[in-house]
């Protein structure tokens, strides 16, 4: 099995595609207003937005998308415009990330965790 695509909801579908157009995803389906899809220019998985009438409560979606680039992608975004929650923050976990939300409030985190992602020194035996 191959986690191939996340779908995140929102209220605008339109604002959230110009969003995400800034994060440097690649549009490759605009359905308006009710759904947009990206393809990550990194890998073969994709990423949705579909509009909905009511936003999850709580905490909602956590979205991460790597970055080998995470502290100068972070210095474009702010140059875009976009603020972010987090700058680049070294973790316990051993991944450096920053946070920001989109639009709808759907926590965003770029982040570079390199070979930690996968083998982390407390990586359960198979």
């Amino acid at each position: 099995m191959n986690l191939n695509q996340v779908t995140v909801p929102s209220k605008n579908v339109a604002t959230s595609i110009a969003f995400y157009k800034k994060l440097g995803l690649h549009l490759i389906v605009e359905a308006l207003p009710h759904y947009a899809r990206f393809e990550c220019l990194d890998g073969d998985a994709t990423f949705s937005i579909h509009e909905v009438e009511e936003l999850p409560k709580g905490d909602g979606v956590y979205v991460y998308f790597e970055t080998k680039q995470l502290d100068q992608e972070v210095n474009r975004l702010i140059k875009e415009g976009l603020e972010f929650d987090q700058l680049p923050t070294d973790q316990r976990w051993l991944w450096r990330e920053a946070r920001l939300k989109d639009p709808d409030g759907n926590q965003i985190i770029l982040y570079f965790a390199g070979d930690n992602r996968k083998n982390p020194p407390w990586r359960l035996e198979r």
